[in-house]
């Protein structure tokens, strides 16, 4: 079967930065309305400790199914620059070996997360009242989880083989099931916490028979052949040093998220929880296109550099630093001018609306400053060098935000951790910048 990635080497980058940026942002919005959708019903129908439940439960959930987005991305890094140089065979073996991995380790970690289940939702902030019903929402997310590592995992591939289109869909499928079940399940069945729970788990299942059913019957081909799955040790090795650099990242949020979880607890309670559950789905939501961009322009960048193109690789990285750095500011104008209205959509809560409408502000202050941080870590993991995209990826979590969510709340209180979240993103778009000016002629 033809391959259909062949034009990352020819077509124009403004033309191929917007076929696979476009596909990627509408699904991460599709994906960053659920989350908003399903946060609507839980604060409506549930209440403010509904929110603080999912606040804690959500970053133990992706630190597990981060596994299938590091060895997706990790792979789709290898896949594409195999193509690129001509050697299909590496790039199916490495497929195959995605494959095992993802679905070996995500099995893994989830019965480990049932098994210390108490510890690590107290670890993570489950404290108080919002412990128990942390309990049962934990409980059932976990069974979706092996599925929505496997979606992830595909999710990469199928936009290294360059289908941008299928990978949307791959995100738009869980959310539109989300959606749907929500009211069904939460509302009219009058399931509460649970109700979210199931609607969130059957999501997953559903986006990753959508991605089996594209390797098995759709345009890929990448077919689930069991001559692939022979282990590759040096395979291997290079999926786990490129997809190291993003589960690092999850990684680095989850401690992040112990941290801020037991710092908003204990500076704000469980209101202090439920003022960054509000502020954490409007990130989700004004993240989406220069998180599109960053991933439409990964499997750009990984084809030309390993066609030796790189004028074309340093004309991608201009053109995805000007767009995303654009849509930003426009996106940080907008947030600022409806704060109050965009904190009213989740709850009617009027503590919690005036609470989070300052925090909210003080947040998003650096918003614009966000696409560097973005570009420069993806660019370093596109070509293949996993060292300087590690530093990238782990720079505004692990080495500013984390010291300044403990550091900043001994001077100014709650107010210290929204102070934090601008702080963060100015540092490290600063050592974005650095890497990208000595290590490409881009800028």
């Amino acid at each position: 079967m033809e391959k259909n990635n062949h034009t990352f080497g020819q077509a124009p980058v403004g033309k191929l930065l917007l076929q696979q940026a476009v596909p990627a942002a509408v699904g991460i919005l599709v994906l960053s309305i659920y989350g908003i959708v399903d946060t609507i019903f839980v604060g409506r129908f549930v209440g403010s400790l509904g929110i603080a439940t999912i606040t804690v439960v959500l970053p133990i959930t992706f630190l597990i199914s981060s596994i299938g987005m590091s060895i997706g991305v990790g792979g789709a890094s290898v896949i594409s620059r195999a193509f690129g140089d001509g050697n299909d065979a590496r790039a199916f073996s490495t497929f195959g070996n995605q494959i095992g991995m993802t679905l070996t380790l995500a099995l893994l970690f989830v019965g480990l997360g049932y098994l210390f289940s108490d510890e690590i939702l107290q670890l993570f902030g489950g404290k108080g009242a919002v412990l128990e019903p942390s309990k049962e929402y934990f409980s059932i997310i976990l069974i979706g989880i092996p599925f929505l590592a496997w979606a992830m995992m595909s999710n990469n591939v199928i936009r290294a083989e360059g289908y941008p289109k299928v990978a949307m869909y791959t995100l738009i499928v869980p959310a539109v099931f989300n959606i749907i079940l929500d009211p069904i399940f939460i509302v009219w069945l009058d399931m509460g916490l649970k109700g979210a729970a199931w609607a969130t788990t059957i999501s997953y299942i559903a986006s990753a028979v959508y991605t089996l059913w594209f390797f098995l019957f759709g345009k890929s081909i990448m077919k689930v052949k069991s001559s692939w799955f022979k282990p590759d040790l040096e395979i291997a090795r290079e999926i786990t040093a490129l997809g190291a650099v993003t589960l690092a990242r999850q990684g680095t949020v989850s401690i992040l998220a112990i941290v801020l979880n037991n710092e908003l607890f204990k500076y704000g309670g469980e209101m202090g929880l439920s003022v960054f559950g509000v502020i954490n789905r409007v990130m989700m939501f004004a993240n989406f296109p220069v998180l599109g961009i960053t991933q439409g322009f990964v499997p750009i960048a990984g084809y030309n550099y390993g066609a030796k193109l790189n004028d074309r690789v340093h004309q991608t990285i201009r053109l995805a630093l000007r767009s995303s750095s654009l849509i930003a500011l426009l996106i940080f104008v907008l947030i600022m001018s409806f704060t109050g209205s965009l904190v009213q959509v989740f709850t009617e809560d009027e503590d919690l609306i005036m609470q989070s409408i300052p925090a909210m502000r003080k947040s998003f202050l650096a918003t614009p400053l966000l696409a560097f941080s973005l570009i420069g870590s993806a660019y370093f993991q596109a070509i293949g060098k996993p060292k300087a995209a590690l530093l990238l990826a782990l720079s505004k979590q692990g080495i500013f935000l984390i010291p300044l969510v403990i550091i900043m709340p001994l001077f100014f209180g709650l107010e210290g951790i929204w102070y934090a979240f601008p702080l963060a993103d100015t540092g490290a778009a600063a050592i974005s910048y650095f890497y990208l000016k000595k290590g490409t002629d881009a800028l």
